[in-house]
């Protein structure tokens, strides 16, 4: 995954330059500066390939069960030399992570909370406008466009667009938690299909 080449993704405690400094020579770990708040060390956001335990999530759901999974994303690992699977300095993207699950369990919707009930276009700007609902191509020529910041709702769409591809007959919303209930009934959020 290109992620590798250039870590971006901030973990961990902030800290002093000088800290941070010495800890990557010390550690080999890549550092970056993180909003005016100090330095923290950045590792790779790669996009999930397969869930590891995807066949387990797949019985207790045929069983009937309530499964949560993906939290976080998940622990990221890859198989070594050897073929057995080992962890690796990165960070896995939750909402990615989720639409890979659901397009495996062929689930007819993918919902995604965030911090606004609605997506939104020239966020922020005077002249701001919600949406209601988007179809994909429509939804791909905002994003070419520039509408959703990479490091705020741009990985969010991404992430829909992705669901959608391989369910083509699915529905996405993004959304706020608290009105999840009223989305699904097509009250609230941005409701996303092909």
């Amino acid at each position: 995954d290109p992620a590798f080449a250039a870590p971006d993704k901030p973990i961990g405690a902030h800290m002093e330059r000088e800290t941070a400094e010495r800890l990557a020579a010390e550690l080999g770990w890549r550092i970056a500066e993180d909003s005016g708040r100090g330095w923290r060390r950045v590792v790779a956001s790669p996009a999930p390939r397969d869930i590891v335990e995807a066949p387990i999530v797949d019985r207790l759901f045929a069983d009937g069960t309530v499964v949560i999974a993906c939290g976080g994303g998940g622990i990221a690992v890859a198989p070594n030399a050897a073929g057995d699977l080992t962890t690796v300095d990165a960070v896995i993207d939750k909402d990615r992570t989720s639409a890979l699950l659901a397009a495996r369990l062929g689930a007819d919707m993918l919902l995604i909370p965030t911090g606004v009930e609605r997506v939104a276009i020239h966020f922020g700007t005077p002249d701001q406008r919600w949406l209601d609902r988007l179809d994909t191509a429509d939804t791909r020529r905002l994003l070419a466009e520039g509408h959703f910041g990479a490091g705020s709702m741009g990985p969010k769409i991404e992430t829909m667009l992705a669901y959608l591809d391989r369910c083509p007959n699915g529905t996405g919303i993004i959304t706020t938690a608290e009105a999840m209930g009223r989305a699904v009934a097509g009250e609230a959020g941005t409701r996303f299909t092909r």
